[in-house]
């Protein structure tokens, strides 16, 4: 039965009148999706089974040790399976063409009941077209491997006598996110491609301690070329064996989970590496998608409802265009993503450090890029990610600080230098209002590659720096974690939205209230402000949560700790009460009710 109006529509029109013109169009694609859902349903036996197909298709052992092979490669002549097994003899274990483009194979176990192909044989699928192969990689290989000596990826057969069991349940999805992107690669301190393995045992407990509750991994589908951040994906359901086994990925999740972060993965559908060898490129041997039966209707429509199926899992969309209800739910018509990325914001900070003098920060720009986000859809705000620190680009602490971060961090051997004390000032202010690079971490991202002579010096993550306590990059680091533990205990990422009394051009002043806080930021360069008025919500007696003035966090100690900020019935800025607070230069704080 199809549903023809998303029961919930009118939520939607709530949230945004200016919507209720396109409800043809939001109807339409609610329309198709449930039409492809149906035929899901009855055609493919069920949601849960369709999107389990990489459990049929493939290479796998059965529960009597024999393998069985399905592949779909409609413009094939014939297929067979090859390798260390068979002598790569083309004709010892053909596939069987069972219609519509599917070829099928079942190996038997040997006479002693063991699996026919051991473990960590090579494997490839003898393509044939045109009278001649192709030896490929299954599209549904879970292990390929590149040998030292080679570019070319092969499959591996991966069967261990000891599997790797899961210990430890999923956690509960939390209400906010705080989240580590983290590429497992490049997140050892030593110059080399570091592992699943030490990643677990020594990146999770750093993460953990910091305070986060989520980490996202980045290039984590096998990829051909490693300084392409695995943006050239050449194997979609094996996981990158630069880093390890797929046994070593299960331990790192499984450990993450065994510290409550919920993992992320940076899944790249639309990445898919122009290789013939060992990409999907000409996989049965022609250079175009099979039309199939239907038109490119077929292909478009609504994403599959995957809480449904996973009432935890969050999805999120890296999306640009501003696309009314992507993060709506079905029900009301929208797209059912939980967040999108709010990527105009690391851009703005860019522009604004590699073009602004301090005097001339555009208050009203920040505020608005911030804000500019569609109300009652999730937002995954950040100062930076991977895609400015890559080179050609850098870190945002390098942007403020520069050269100097190589001589004047240390405590004992340099003095505070005008830039360094700006650099530290700032990094808080910008991490406090968007979040990202948690201890400062110098230079740019650099992987190994023929212009930089295979280098890996850029390309690895400097946790010395911020163990070092000789260092000023604890501060940063302190400061993270203390960031962190605010929004654990008053949860103001999930709370809000915030409401922003205060942007002033001039005083360079921002001020906003959120969850029951009042944060102010001065980013002036120059000018501290004593007795300044703000407005806040509620009447009471309010005291400091945070203040990146204090001396363990690399400030310079102009406000007391203790001090108490009593509200007055008056409104202003829209408020009904105010407040004065001293607010020196570059220093953001937090203030929250007195218990």
């Amino acid at each position: 039965m199809i549903v023809e109006l998303p029961p919930l529509l009118d939520n939607l029109f709530k949230l945004d009148s200016w919507l209720k013109p396109y409800e043809s169009e939001i109807l339409r694609r609610y329309r198709e999706f449930n039409n492809k859902l149906s035929f899901i349903e009855q055609q493919c036996e069920g949601l849960d089974n369709f999107t389990q197909s990489y459990k049929q298709y493939g290479i796998h052992v059965e529960a009597d040790n024999s393998v069985s092979c399905l592949e779909w490669a409609p413009g094939a002549e014939s297929m067979s399976l090859v390798g260390d097994f068979n002598n790569w003899d083309t004709n010892a274990n053909i596939y069987e063409n069972i219609g519509f483009g599917k070829w099928s194979l079942k190996i038997k176990p040997k006479t002693d009941g063991t699996c026919p192909i051991a473990h960590n044989s090579v494997l490839k699928v003898a393509v044939k077209k045109n009278g001649k192969f192709d030896y490929k990689l299954s599209p549904w290989a879970n292990y390929v491997t590149c040998a030292n000596d080679s570019i070319v990826f092969h499959q591996q057969f991966y069967n261990p006598p000891t599997k790797y069991s899961i210990k430890t349940s999923h956690p509960k999805k939390p209400k906010s996110l705080r989240i580590y992107e983290a590429h497992v690669g490049i997140s050892g301190n030593e110059g080399k491609i570091n592992s699943y393995r030490d990643f677990s045992e020594n990146i999770l407990p750093r993460i953990a301690k910091q305070g986060y509750n989520t980490i996202q991994l980045m290039a984590v589908m096998e990829h051909a070329y490693y300084a392409s951040f695995g943006y050239q994906v050449t194997s979609f359901f094996a996981p990158s064996s630069r880093f390890g086994t797929p046994d070593d990925l299960k331990m790192l999740v499984d450990r993450a989970h065994q510290l409550g972060l919920i993992v992320l993965l940076d899944v790249v559908h639309s990445h898919a590496s122009k290789n013939v060898e060992d990409g999907l490129n000409q996989w049965d041997g022609t250079d175009g998608g099979d039309p199939g039966p239907g038109s490119y209707d077929d292909y478009f429509g609504l994403n599959v409802d995957t809480e449904s199926l996973f009432p935890d899992v969050i999805t999120i969309a890296e999306e640009v265009s501003g696309m009314p209800a992507l993060c709506r739910p079905v029900s009301e018509g929208g797209q059912g993503f939980d967040f999108r990325l709010a990527m105009a914001i690391p851009d703005l900070w860019i522009k604004i450090l590699k073009h602004v003098s301090d005097e001339d920060w555009p208050i009203g720009e920040i505020v608005h890029t911030l804000e500019n986000r569609r109300y009652g859809e999730g937002h995954i705000a950040y100062a930076e990610s991977h895609d400015q620190a890559l080179v050609g680009d850098k870190t945002i602490a390098f942007w403020l600080m520069d050269k100097e971060m190589y001589e004047n961090m240390s405590l004992i051997h340099s003095q505070l230098t005008p830039v360094i004390d700006r650099g530290i000032a700032l990094h808080k202010l910008i991490r406090l209002i968007t979040y990202g690079n948690e201890f400062g971490h110098p230079e740019w991202l650099d992987f190994p590659r023929h212009g930089n002579n295979q280098s890996y010096h850029y390309c690895r993550r400097q946790w010395n720096l911020a163990d070092d306590d000789n260092l000023r990059y604890k501060f940063l680091n302190d400061w993270d974690r203390a960031m962190n533990q605010l929004e654990n205990n008053f949860g103001f990422l999930s709370k809000g939205p915030g409401y922003v009394s205060w942007k002033h051009e001039i005083d360079k002043i921002i001020a906003f209230e959120r969850a029951g806080l009042l944060f102010i930021f001065n980013f002036h360069p120059t000018k501290s402000f004593s007795d300044y008025k703000f407005g806040i919500g509620e009447a009471g007696v309010y005291q400091l949560a945070l203040n990146s003035d204090n001396e363990k966090f690399g400030g310079h100690n102009r406000l007391k700790e203790d001090q108490e900020y009593h509200t007055f019935a008056e409104g202003y800025a829209g408020r009904q009460n105010h407040l004065f607070a001293y607010i020196p230069s570059r220093v953001a704080i937090v203030l929250k009710k007195k218990e």
